[in-house]
C-alpha cells in the first residue's frame, strides 16, 4: 500500500486510494537507478504533465513546469508550485523562487508530485505541490561511494552512510559535481552535505537534520539563432550565480494516544546569493539622451558618457535571505460515527528577512562576451539598496471521512496572512532621464498586508481495492514576493534583480482548480493506469511585463487558464517495467492586456503589443509524452531507456500568438524571428552491471541521437554578429529568435561501492 503525506509536516498520512488528485510518487532506488543529475532532472524525465524550460541553460538551474505553472530558480519567473523539504516550504522568500541545486540528490528518500491548489500546502500551491523527505539512518543504513564522469568535462563523487544504536541513528551524505559545460564559459561547481542525527522509540520520533550547499553556476542563457547556426557552443552574456546556504532543521512526532499523533518542527534558513549578471548596456548609445554632446572618442569624464558610451554593463549583486519558522500538527485517526477518519490541524509561522545590494559596472565586451571593466572613480556605484521583510501565518484543517470502504469524502481549509515590509533606495540608471532623475535615488518603502482563507472539497470512490475514482475542489493564493513589490511600477521598469523604483500595491494571486480523475491496477501489479483531467483559473496572475530586452516590471493581468488531461499506461513483465504518458496542456491568458515587445512583428510604433483573451502563454507546450522502459536482462545487468516528446511554443515577446517572420513592424524594424520554438524528441539510455554484492558499474547516455533542440527563449534585439562579434551601429542589429538550446549527445559512466 503506498501512503502520501497529506500535509506539510510528517503524520500518519493516507493511502492513495484515498487521495482525491493525481499524485505521483519517486523514491531513492528509483532515483538511483535513472542516474539524474537533481530532483529537477527527474522530474522532466519521468513525470506526467511536466516539461522543462532551460532559461538559464545550466543543468543545476532548471525551470519546471507543471500543468503550465513553474518553480523555478530565476527571479521573474511567475512561481506556481510549493516545494517541501522535511515540511519546511524551501521557495526563497525574496522572490518564492526554487533552487534544486540545494536540494542534495543523494539525501532523498522519497518525494510526491501532488496535482491541483491544495490549500493545505500553503502559499504558491496554484498547480501543484512537491513533497520531499530525507534519508535516515533507521530507513538507510550503510555506507555506499560512487564516482563517475564522462562529457563535458562533468565529474562526481557521492558519498552516504547511515546507521543506528539503540534508539539513535545517523545519516550522512557529501556531494561534489564539476563541469566545463558544452557551451563557452558554462562551468558548474557544486558542494552539498547533508547530515541528521535522530532518536526513535516507541512513541517519539526526533530528528535534527543540518544541509549545506556552495556552489558556483554559470548560465549561458539564451542565444540569438543566427550565432548558434554558426556555432552553437557560443555564449551570448553569461551570468555567474554563487550560493551559500545553511539550514538547520528540527522536526519531532510524538503519540500521544493510539490515535493521536502530536507533530512539530522548528527551522532556521540562510541563503547568500552572490550573482554577477551581463547583459547588454541599455544606455548605449541611447537615442533618447537629451543631454550636453558626448564624445565617445574621449576618456568618460563622468557616468553619463561611461554610460554612454560602453556597449557592456554588469548587474553585480549580493542577496541574503534568511527565513525561520515553527510550525505544529495535530493527527486525530480515531473513527467517527462508525467510519473511519482522520482529521488534521495544524498552524505554522515564518518571519523571514531580505537584503539586497545591486551596483552597475560599466566597460566594454570581451571576445568571450565578458565585460572589460572600465576604470573609472564612477563607475562600480551601488544603485539599489532594498531591504524587505516577510511574515507568514497560517492555520489549516483537512479531515477525511469514510463512512464505508466505497465512499471517502475529504473537506480542507487553510487561512493564510502576509505582512511584507520593504525600506531601501534605487537610483535611476536609464540616460533618457539625464537632467530629470538619471542617477538620483528614490526612496522604496511600503507596508503591505495579504490575507485569505481558502478551502477544498474532494471525493474518492473505491469499488474495489484495484480501482479509485475521484473528484476534486479547491483553491489556493500566491502573495505577492518583496522583488515583484519592489519592481511593479510601468513608468519605472527595472531589470532582475535591477533597479527597483517604487512600490505600488499588487493583488495577489488566486486559483480555482476542479480535478477528476480515475487510477487502478490489476491485482498482480502487471498493470496499472491512470486518467486526469484538470482545470485551473488563476485571479489577478501576476506577469513580468518586459519593457526591453532586459527591462520591465510586475503587474497584475488578469485571468489565466489551464486546463488539460494527464493518462498513464504502465506495468511490469518478467524483467521489464514499463510506463507511457501523455499530457495536454491549454494554458491561456484569458483578459487583455498590453505589453511591450519590440521585435514583435505587431508592435506598434511605442513597441508595445496587445494580449487578447485566447491567446497560449509562452513556453508551455500543448503536448508532451514520455516513455520510460527498464529491463532486467538478468540478476547481474539492468537496462534502461526513456524518451521525452514535447510539441513546439510560443517564445517569450510573442505573447499574442501573431508574430510573422520576415515583416517589418509598425516602428519600422526589421523581424526575422518566427517567435516559436518547434517540437522535439529526445533519447536517453542507463544500465547498471552489479559486478558482485558491493560493486556496481554503470553508465548513462542523454540525447541519444543529438538532437539539436531548444526549451526556452524569447524574441529578442540581437547586438551580435553571428560570429560573436560585436555591431557598433544599432542600426545593424537584428530582431531574432533567442533560444536556450538542449546539451548535446552525452555519455559518462562510473562505479559504485557498498559496504554494510
Amino acid at each position: 500500500m503506498i501512503v502520501i503525506g497529506n500535509a506539510p509536516l510528517p503524520g500518519f498520512g493516507l493511502p492513495l486510494n484515498q487521495i482525491p488528485s493525481n499524485v505521483q510518487t519517486v523514491d531513492s532506488l528509483e532515483l538511483q537507478r535513472t542516474q539524474v543529475t537533481d530532483v529537477a532532472d527527474y522530474l522532466t524525465q519521468k513525470f506526467t504533465g511536466v516539461n522543462v524550460s532551460e532559461s538559464a541553460d545550466n543543468p543545476f538551474q532548471l525551470d519546471i513546469n507543471y500543468h503550465g505553472f513553474t518553480a523555478s530558480p530565476l527571479i521573474g519567473t511567475p512561481e506556481g508550485i510549493s516545494v517541501y523539504l522535511d515540511g519546511v516550504r524551501v521557495n526563497e522568500s525574496f522572490g518564492d523562487t526554487v533552487n534544486w541545486d540545494l536540494i542534495p540528490e543523494s539525501a532523498i528518500s522519497t518525494l510526491s508530485l501532488i496535482s491541483g491548489s491544495n490549500p493545505v500546502f500553503g502559499l504558491n500551491t496554484l498547480g501543484g505541490a512537491l513533497s520531499i523527505q530525507t534519508k535516515s539512518g533507521h530507513q538507510n543504513p550503510g555506507t555506499e561511494l560512487e564516482a563517475y564522469g564522462g562529457s563535458f568535462g562533468r565529474r562526481v563523487f557521492r558519498g552516504e552512510s547511515g546507521g543506528e544504536r539503540g534508539p539513535f541513528d545517523y545519516f550522512v551524505t557529501v556531494n561534489y559535481a564539476y563541469e566545463t559545460g558544452w557551451r563557452d564559459i558554462s562551468t558548474s561547481e557544486v558542494w552539498q552535505a547533508f547530515g541528521k542525527v535522530g532518536w526513535q522509540t516507541e512513541k517519539t520520533d526526533l530528528d535534527l537534520s543540518y544541509t549545506y550547499a556552495d556552489t558556483n553556476l554559470f548560465g549561458n542563457g539564451a542565444i540569438p539563432l543566427s550565432m548558434y547556426d554558426y556555432r552553437r557552443q557560443q555564449s551570448y552574456t553569461p551570468d555567474l550565480t554563487h550560493n551559500l546556504l545553511h539550514f538547520v532543521n528540527l522536526t519531532g512526532t510524538q503519540f500521544l494516544t493510539e490515535h493521536l499523533l502530536l507533530t512539530g518542527n522548528a527551522y532556521y534558513r540562510r541563503l547568500v546569493t552572490d550573482s554577477n549578471n551581463g547583459s547588454n548596456n541599455d544606455n548605449y548609445l541611447n537615442p533618447n539622451y537629451a543631454g550636453p554632446p558626448i564624445d565617445c572618442a574621449a576618456s568618460p569624464s563622468d557616468l553619463a558618457s561611461l554610460a554612454y558610451c560602453t556597449n557592456d554593463s554588469s548587474e553585480v549583486s549580493a542577496l541574503i535571505q534568511r527565513s525561520s519558522g515553527v510550525g505544529l500538527q495535530l493527527t486525530d485517526s480515531q473513527g467517527l460515527w462508525g467510519g473511519k477518519n482522520q482529521a488534521i490541524l495544524g498552524a505554522d509561522y515564518t518571519d523571514s528577512s531580505n537584503s539586497f545590494v545591486q551596483a552597475f559596472q560599466y566597460g566594454d565586451f570581451a571576445e568571450n562576451h565578458l565585460l572589460v571593466y572600465q576604470p573609472a572613480p564612477f563607475n562600480d556605484g551601488t544603485v539599489i539598496d532594498l531591504g524587505g521583510s516577510n511574515r507568514i501565518f497560517g492555520v489549516y484543517l483537512t479531515d477525511t471521512y469514510s463512512p464505508s470502504s466505497l465512499l471517502h469524502f475529504n473537506l480542507a481549509a487553510r487561512y493564510n496572512r502576509n505582512t511584507e515590509t520593504l525600506d531601501g533606495y534605487s537610483e535611476d540608471t536609464d540616460l533618457a532621464d539625464f537632467g530629470n532623475g538619471f542617477n538620483r535615488a528614490s526612496t522604496l518603502a511600503g507596508n503591505h498586508s495579504f490575507s485569505r482563507l481558502n478551502p477544498a472539497i474532494g471525493l474518492t470512490v473505491t469499488p474495489s481495492d484495484f480501482l479509485t475514482y475521484y473528484a476534486d475542489y479547491n483553491e489556493a493564493n500566491r502573495a505577492p514576493t518583496v522583488v515583484e513589490l519592489g519592481c511593479s511600477n510601468p513608468l519605472q521598469p527595472c531589470g532582475l534583480p535591477n533597479d527597483f523604483a517604487s512600490d505600488p500595491n499588487l493583488k495577489q494571486v488566486v486559483a480555482r482548480t476542479v480535478e477528476l480523475g480515475l487510477r487502478g491496477n490489476l491485482a498482480d501489479q502487471r498493470l496499472q493506469w491512470s486518467a486526469d483531467v484538470f482545470r485551473t483559473v488563476n485571479t489577478d496572475d501576476l506577469q513580468f511585463i518586459a519593457t526591453s530586452t532586459n527591462a520591465g516590471y510586475f503587474s497584475n493581468v488578469g485571468n489565466t487558464l489551464r486546463r488539460g488531461i494527464d493518462l498513464a499506461l504502465g506495468g511490469r513483465e518478467g524483467g521489464l517495467r514499463w510506463k507511457l504518458s501523455y499530457s495536454l496542456v491549454d494554458a491561456t491568458f484569458e483578459s487583455d492586456f498590453a505589453v511591450s515587445a519590440q521585435s514583435n512583428s505587431t508592435a506598434d510604433a511605442n513597441g508595445n503589443i496587445r494580449v487578447r483573451s485566447g491567446d497560449r502563454i509562452p513556453l508551455i507546450p500543448l503536448h508532451t509524452g514520455k516513455l520510460a522502459l527498464d529491463y532486467q536482462v538478468s540478476p547481474n545487468l539492468d537496462i534502461g531507456a526513456n524518451v521525452v516528446v514535447a510539441s513546439g511554443s510560443y517564445l517569450h515577446g510573442n505573447e499574442n500568438n501573431a508574430n510573422q517572420a520576415g515583416v517589418t513592424n509598425a516602428a519600422g524594424e526589421y523581424i526575422m524571428g518566427s517567435g516559436w520554438i518547434p517540437s522535439y524528441a529526445v533519447v536517453n539510455l542507463q544500465g547498471t552491471y552489479h559486478i558482485g554484492q558491493h560493486l556496481d558499474v554503470f553508465a548513462r547516455c542523454a540525447n541519444l541521437f543529438d538532437k539539436q533542440y531548444a526549451t526556452a527563449g524569447f524574441l529578442t534585439t540581437n547586438t551580435f554578429n553571428p560570429n560573436g562579434s560585436f555591431r557598433t551601429n544599432p542600426a545593424q542589429w537584428t530582431n531574432e529568435n533567442a533560444i536556450s538550446p538542449g546539451a548535446p549527445f552525452g555519455i559518462w559512466a562510473g562505479v559504485r561501492l557498498q559496504f554494510d
